[in-house]
């Protein structure tokens, strides 16, 4: 009985060594879907964040608890930077418990103003809707103050000082800017934001120190092309563009986003061939440009004499090209008549400064024209940074009061 009993045991051994490699194929084409998955989820989150979080809890592969998902954003690689902004500053009570989640997952503790703003800016990028960027910098601010009791009175003055670094280093390292803010004049524009009184000098000093000598680096987007920063944008639509040497037109696929205007060849491109940046720049309806073109609006610089270049554009309708000669023009120019700082890629792929002082462009109809002034009005006039500030500072010299 014991003999027929070993006889046993050893086929078993024999029959469970013979299935272990079929036992791992099995558990590595599980681990190899289940990659797969996770990696189809992140794409998915790049593209839309919403619907990436939702594919990855749907398939069991993340939790919807905001822990969770904080922690995916903060230490997953390959996840889109603007995508991850745009996430964690929805407004919707889930979203604003993952970002406090996000922001704890940060550790400031004995870290100036500075570096703490350069550690929680390359997590992401900053997104630009006003409200999203108020949201997090509130939740940056207070999760600051927390790590470090008694560098602030309050919550309201590291927000105030944060956005004042932020916007002094774009004046100091943006080289459209000319006038750079001095040492004095960034201590006196944050005098009192300390509830009525004044930060130290030292402490303002080695801020505007820091931010000199090195600019805040920013993120870039793990897709590694442009692709995300046309989705969902201002506007978009087919115009035609006349040459500013060459007086010919050109039918080129435009995108209003982030400020700028952008041009393709077509609609599938992922590279412009050109972009106009909106920055610092005004527009008005041009009523009479002397030629009949149709619903056009004009991009310029004013300068002493006549204009030394002009970019036409209108808009494209393929059934109705015969009816575009009418004149509804608008024009856009920099009050301070400086050249527009656009730039364009020429046929050997070479990117240049483009030369012109004005930009027209026109629409197939009238509510197209007027519907692309109210964007690029909206774009340019947009600087959130500011409105946010200002209405701070007014929140604190009202607790003060």
């Amino acid at each position: 009985m014991h003999e027929f009993e070993l006889l046993d045991d050893i086929q078993l051994r024999l029959e469970i060594r013979h299935a272990i490699p079929q036992i791992h194929s099995l558990e590595t084409k599980e681990l190899d879907k289940t990659a797969r998955s996770f990696l189809r989820g992140k794409k998915k989150f790049n593209m839309d964040p919403t619907k990436g979080i939702n594919y990855l809890v749907e398939n069991a592969l993340l939790e919807r608890r905001a822990e969770s998902v904080a922690e995916f954003l903060y230490k997953e690689e390959g996840l889109d930077k603007t995508a991850i902004g745009n996430f964690l500053g929805e407004r919707e009570e889930l979203h604003l418990e993952i970002l406090k989640a996000f922001v704890g997952l940060h550790e400031f503790s004995d870290l100036n103003l500075v570096q703490a703003l350069r550690q929680f800016l390359w997590s992401f990028r900053l997104p630009g809707e006003a409200q999203k960027i108020d949201r997090m910098m509130e939740a940056f601010a207070t999760r600051y103050c927390d790590c470090n009791p008694g560098v602030f009175q309050s919550a309201d003055t590291c927000y105030i000082l944060s956005f004042a670094v932020i916007m002094l280093n774009t004046s100091l390292h943006n080289p459209n800017v000319k006038d750079k803010p001095s040492l004095q004049r960034f201590v006196s524009m944050n005098r009192g934001i300390n509830h009525g009184e004044d930060l130290p000098t030292e402490l303002l000093t080695k801020l505007y120190t820091s931010i000199r000598s090195e600019p805040f680096k920013i993120p870039e987007d793990d897709g590694n092309d442009l692709t995300l920063t046309f989705f969902n944008p201002d506007r978009e639509g087919w115009l035609l563009k006349m040459g500013g040497r060459v007086k010919t037109w050109k039918r080129r696929w435009f995108i209003l986003t982030d400020n700028c205007l952008y041009y393709f060849e077509f609609t599938i491109d992922k590279d412009p061939i050109g972009i106009i940046p909106l920055e610092d720049l005004s527009v008005r309806k041009l009523h009479d440009t002397g030629k009949p073109v149709e619903y056009c609006f004009l991009f310029f610089i004013p300068s002493e004499g006549a204009l030394s270049s002009v970019t036409h554009i209108r808009s494209v309708n393929h059934t109705a090209a015969a009816e575009w000669m009418k004149t509804y023009c608008l024009e856009l120019y920099n009050p301070g008549g400086q050249k527009i700082k656009a730039c364009k890629t020429e046929n050997k792929g070479r990117v240049v400064q483009g030369k012109h002082r004005s930009y027209k462009l026109s629409a197939a109809a009238a509510d197209d024209r007027d519907g692309w002034i109210d964007a690029i009005r909206s774009s340019v006039t947009k600087n959130p940074f500011c409105d946010l500030v200002s209405l701070r500072k007014k929140k604190i010299i009202s607790n003060s009061s």
